[in-house]
């Protein structure tokens, strides 16, 4: 029912002309336009809602955040300026898994099923790195002027990291709304479910994109 274009990463008509046409240092535009990718990044933003759901501690939550930060910074940036991409869908396709992932360990299913269960930490900044370079990828298709691309992908990153914090506000603030909730271990089951089912829905999207393109 919906464009498989706009679920790979789109960007609309005046950012995609301001990418292909940018010459030299703009450090406000891609700090802005980093920013906005984040908070507009559905799929990264169910990714770190999973992350968030079973954290209490503010210092569990700066290290989780911190390893899913050094993961995607270094893959943007490295795969940026590298000139290394995989294709979008299936970069967007793993993305999608890693909801799944985390929805999955949410609900203990590792230890049901296999009895056994992946570092968290490092699943996350495993993940981190795929998700830096979903963000790399997309840059790419761009074809940025290499006059002042360090200065423009640093600048971008920022604007990727004050994304996430923001989000990471509104998501921290959610989730301690429900966890005041009477119903809140029983939501545990429905919500994780639900994230699930979105992880596995963006895997379909992207692969159907990917066979199809």
């Amino acid at each position: 029912m919906f464009p498989l274009t706009s679920l790979a990463h789109g960007v609309d008509d005046a950012t995609r002309s301001f990418l292909e046409n940018n010459t030299g240092i703009h450090f406000g535009p891609f700090l802005y336009i980093g920013a906005k990718h984040m908070v507009t990044g559905y799929d990264h933003l169910l990714f770190l809602f999973g992350v968030m759901f079973f954290l209490y501690k503010s210092k569990d939550i700066l290290l989780y955040v911190t390893m899913f930060t050094i993961g995607h910074s270094t893959t943007l940036l490295l795969g940026a300026l590298s000139h290394v991409a995989i294709n979008a869908y299936l970069i967007d396709a793993i993305i999608g898994l890693s909801v799944v992932y985390k929805a999955f360990d949410n609900l203990g299913g590792f230890e049901t099923v296999f009895h056994w269960r992946p570092n968290p930490k490092t699943a996350v900044l495993v993940f981190g790195l795929f998700h830096g370079l979903g963000l790399a990828t997309k840059l790419q298709e761009f074809q940025l002027d290499p006059n002042g691309l360090l200065a423009n992908l640093v600048a971008f990153n920022i604007g990727v990291e004050l994304g996430q914090f923001l989000a990471l506000m509104f998501i921290v603030l959610f989730l301690n709304y429900l966890r005041r909730l009477p119903l809140f271990s029983k939501l545990t089951l429905s919500v994780n479910t639900f994230l699930m089912c979105c992880g596995f829905t963006l895997m379909g999207f992207q692969l159907t994109g990917y066979l199809v393109n």
